[in-house]
């Protein structure tokens, strides 16, 4: 240190945060791994915070992908994206204990550990594993109970206001990240498979403003022929045997009518993934018990006004987002308007999908979570948790990467 000039040099091994694993009893002999990361600077209690997964076969991380092992070192090898992991990492570097768990059923690697847990899971049993994943959070030693906030993620929003809403007392926080506000399958999933791949193909495609588009434009096409031809031809990446399959659905080999017949053959497909035959499943998405629920369940926006009223929320969206179109965000921003909830902030963010992470309009594509995401995420916790942190930090360098609606 010489006059006004400061070299500052970071400890790399100065512990920040702990962790401790945990198996958590959610009830009827089904049991799941959880993890804690807590603030290694401090005693607290700290705020406390619940992380709620999204769809399909997920792990407590939320892994955008495989964990391969490098043959050279035997160490394992992660995907770029880990969502609630570094949701968890950030917000306990900077004061808060987080609980992460897996789904009921399922490890690691998209594993499916009981085939009968998984598939006759239904929302109700998402709704009390968040329930008791909450009350572990609470009993922690190092855990402010009157400090505690919910992030659900995509399907984990659907969970995370109806345990706060039977928690009212413990729950000071909502964050809604990838939002979801109409039914999933009515709404949410017609939009996936039917309506996007349409304007996809009106705006992408047909170039010259006709109606119409070839066999051979969707063979040549990774996102649209996704839609139409079965997985295990996709994989193949063979274009001949892509366009025979194709020209067999449409029984043509040359243009095909977007609307005429396109559509129908979208619908057919959107019809077989949201059918709710009771079948066998051992496949890591949406199954069709789950399916049958979602159909069934009330909205977020039939919910959302039994949210207490001292309870903050946070709604967090990408624009461009393919899974949860940012419209949800606005619809559900507006019913929190119309029932005057007093607290709630939407952020929107340009370019990011599903995993705020940049994508285009068509497709999600696969990354870390945003660092401005992060620093929005714990600008609003911070403000909203009652406590001084650390160290001081602020997001205000990122506002122009977001929309945001106060209320």
């Amino acid at each position: 240190m010489s006059g006004n000039n400061f070299t500052i040099l970071a400890q790399q091994d100065v512990e920040t945060i702990k962790y401790r694993d945990l198996v958590i009893d959610l009830g009827n002999g089904v049991k799941t791994n959880a993890q804690l990361t807590i603030p290694a600077v401090g005693n607290g209690p700290f705020p406390g915070v619940l992380l709620i997964p999204g769809s399909g076969a997920v792990d407590m991380n939320e892994t955008e992908g495989f964990i391969r092992i490098d043959n050279a070192t035997g160490s394992k090898i992660y995907p770029s994206g880990q969502l609630t992991f570094e949701i968890a990492q950030y917000l306990s570097e900077r004061g808060f204990e987080v609980l992460r768990y897996d789904k009921r059923g399922v490890s690691t690697n998209y594993t499916i550990l009981d085939t009968n847990i998984w598939g006759n899971a239904t929302t109700n049993d998402y709704i009390q594993d968040g329930k008791k994943a909450l009350n572990v959070l609470v009993q922690q030693p190092e855990v402010d109970p009157k400090r505690i906030s919910i992030i659900g993620h995509s399907e984990g929003t659907l969970y995370a206001p109806r345990v706060a809403i039977d928690n009212s007392t413990n729950v000071k926080n909502i964050i809604l990240m990838g939002v979801l506000a109409q039914n999933p399958t009515k709404a949410v999933e017609y939009y996936q498979d039917v309506s996007l791949p349409l304007e996809y193909a009106s705006r992408v495609l047909d170039r010259n403003h006709t109606g119409m588009i070839s066999i051979q434009q969707i063979a040549d096409d990774h996102l649209l022929r996704n839609f139409l031809v079965p997985s295990f031809v996709v994989v193949t990446n063979n274009t001949e045997a892509i366009t025979t399959t194709l020209a067999k659905d449409f029984g043509t080999s040359g243009h095909i009518s977007i609307e005429k017949q396109l559509k129908p053959l979208l619908v057919k497909g959107y019809e077989n993934i949201t059918s709710f035959k009771s079948l066998k499943c051992t496949h890591p998405g949406v199954c069709p018990v789950l399916w049958r629920s979602m159909f069934n369940l009330t909205t977020n926006l039939g919910i959302i006004g039994n949210v207490s009223k001292s309870t903050g929320i946070l709604i967090l969206n990408g624009e461009n987002d393919t899974q949860t179109p940012v419209q949800q965000a606005f619809l559900l921003q507006q019913r929190l308007t119309d029932v005057n909830h007093p607290d709630h902030t939407l952020i929107t963010y340009p370019n990011l999908g599903h995993v705020f992470y940049p994508s285009t309009q068509w497709r999600t594509e696969f990354g870390p979570i945003q660092q401005y995401v992060l620093g929005d995420l714990y600008s609003w916790l911070e403000s909203h948790s009652g406590f001084t942190p650390l160290s001081t930090f602020s997001s205000s360098s990122y506002a122009s990467n977001a929309t945001k609606i106060n209320k």
